[in-house]
């Protein structure tokens, strides 16, 4: 389970994103400063947007700071906000058919983790096919926008996930992650292969 405070973090942000609130923010200003994402969410809760967010879901108000983070979308409405930068700046982005190793946390808009590449009993990284159809569509779309060594954290609208499916036990019809379902995901891209001939 995530602590109160990442469960807080991904709520806020959550709600800054559903409410448009997070115009006017700047970029990190040094790689020390956006490194640390209890500092990135921080900023982001010390803001007007981040108070008011706070006051919605009815958690404790934050102290009142300048912030500067920059929520940025794709193309299809995903959501994110850089927490680390790449290693290289000038590095290209995967491009259809690359192979790439990513380390990630799902999230769902509760708080609650229901997928991690640091869980028990994993290789600590997913590899997969850019365009493959082994992810979520949105998984593949935010990973084609990242370099190497970039970290963001990304709010997934529920067709770019699992849709009006979800995911859920035909036998008991428990959900796992339920129909219609936003999720977050903090990735990391660790490392970009071209495929052999």
């Amino acid at each position: 389970m995530p602590s109160s405070t990442t469960a807080r973090s991904i709520l806020i942000m959550f709600a800054l994103a559903l409410t448009h609130t997070a115009n006017g923010l700047s970029a990190p200003t040094s790689h020390h400063e956006s490194s640390s994402r209890r500092t990135f969410m921080s900023r982001l809760t010390k803001t007007t947007a981040g108070v008011a967010a706070t006051v919605a879901l009815g958690l404790p108000p934050q102290p009142s700071a300048a912030a500067d983070v920059v929520m940025l979308n794709t193309e299809n409405g995903i959501k994110y906000a850089v927490t680390k930068p790449a290693d290289n700046k000038k590095s290209a982005s995967p491009q259809s058919g690359d192979i790439v190793a990513v380390e990630y946390t799902g999230y769902l808009t509760n708080g609650q983790i229901f997928d991690s590449t640091h869980a028990p009993g994993s290789n600590k990284a997913l590899l997969f096919n850019i365009g493959s159809k082994n992810v979520i569509p949105g998984l593949t779309e935010m990973v084609s926008e990242m370099k190497v060594g970039q970290k963001v954290q990304a709010i997934i609208p529920p067709e770019l996930a699992f849709g009006e499916k979800g995911i859920c036990s035909e036998e008991s019809g428990e959900c796992l992650i339920k129909p219609g379902s936003t999720l977050v995901y903090d990735v990391i891209l660790k490392k970009i292969s071209i495929p052999p001939p």
